[in-house]
């Protein structure tokens, strides 16, 4: 049986850089809002409010763009799937980590997402991993993880080991999310429907859970508040993910979540401007190896003549 074709080593067109710059944008600015949403609401409220919003909008496009929305049984399998791992608990693992890590440290965190789809192709898949992209990754993750040698060695007890947890646990479920998306890609499920299908489980999911933990349902009527709020709604829910899934569509599940390894980056810049983020030369380097790493990635293969 031959391998699944995959455009892994076709070269980016150039609407494909520009959904990958608007998603490392979108994505990367999106850690320093998620902490200002903590404070007196439960943070699984807090992914109630933003869904609650998001999924109508979305269904709201679709149907004004006259797309499809009546799926089969097996289709509403793949969107609850998607709904548990990149429309819920991904976000669940990152709200409550971000009570004990900075938000440059967590989008650090989350960069290892461009490890984990390629090891979980291999692993899930059965697919060959690519040397280039593997090196790539290596040195990206390397640049990223150097750049917060002082945050990580500045260990807070317990606190800093449940919180890298948790962000592991998003990271995971963010790439099998994203894996999966592959095959709603194969079977032409319409991005934007697969985005309002999606965030609809997804809401499910986070009700349940403000139910089962007797959250309370409230709002907190302040600009920090409600500002985040509609900014996480608006960027990363509604337009961040219709961006990232076309980006798998066009590019392939392992090259779009490279995209995470440059999150840091944007995390870093805002991190400097509004929580006094210090360079040093350590970052540098790290910085050097993320753009090298993704350098690598990004240009394609040589073929034999």
């Amino acid at each position: 049986m031959s391998a699944l074709p995959s455009p892994n080593d076709a070269p980016f067109a150039p609407v494909d850089l520009a959904l990958y710059a608007a998603a490392v944008f979108i994505f990367g600015s999106g850690w320093l809002p998620m902490k200002m949403q903590l404070g007196t609401i439960a943070p699984e409220v807090s992914a109630v409010w933003r869904f609650l919003v998001a999924a109508p909008v979305m269904f709201a496009i679709v149907a004004a763009t006259r797309g499809r929305l009546a799926f089969p049984l097996k289709d509403h399998a793949l969107f609850a799937f998607l709904g548990i791992t990149l429309f819920s608990m991904n976000f669940m693992f990152f709200y409550h980590a971000a009570y004990y890590l900075p938000s440059g440290l967590m989008s650090v965190i989350f960069s290892l997402t461009a490890v984990f789809i390629p090891l979980l192709s291999v692993l899930v898949l059965k697919l060959p991993l690519s040397p280039r992209v593997l090196l790539g990754t290596a040195a990206g993750v390397a640049g990223t993880a150097l750049i917060f040698v002082p945050t990580v060695a500045d260990d807070r007890g317990g606190e800093m080991g449940l919180g890298l947890a948790l962000a592991l646990g998003g990271t995971t479920c963010f790439a099998l999310g994203s894996l999966v998306s592959g095959f709603a890609a194969r079977r032409q499920v319409p991005v934007n429907s697969l985005t309002a299908w999606g965030l609809t489980y997804g809401l499910v999911v986070v009700l349940g859970i403000s139910l089962a933990t007797g959250a309370r349902f409230e709002l907190e009527w302040s600009t920090r508040y409600l500002g985040s709020l509609a900014y996480l709604i608006v960027m990363p829910t509604l337009l961040g993910f219709a961006i990232y899934l076309e980006l798998i569509r066009r590019i392939g599940a392992s090259r779009a979540g490279y995209g995470t390894v440059l999150f840091p980056l944007v995390a870093l810049a805002i991190s400097t401007a509004f929580e006094s983020f210090h360079w040093t030369l350590a970052a540098a380097l790290g910085i050097a190896l993320v753009l090298a790493g993704n350098l690598l990635v990004l240009t394609p293969a040589r073929r034999p003549a």
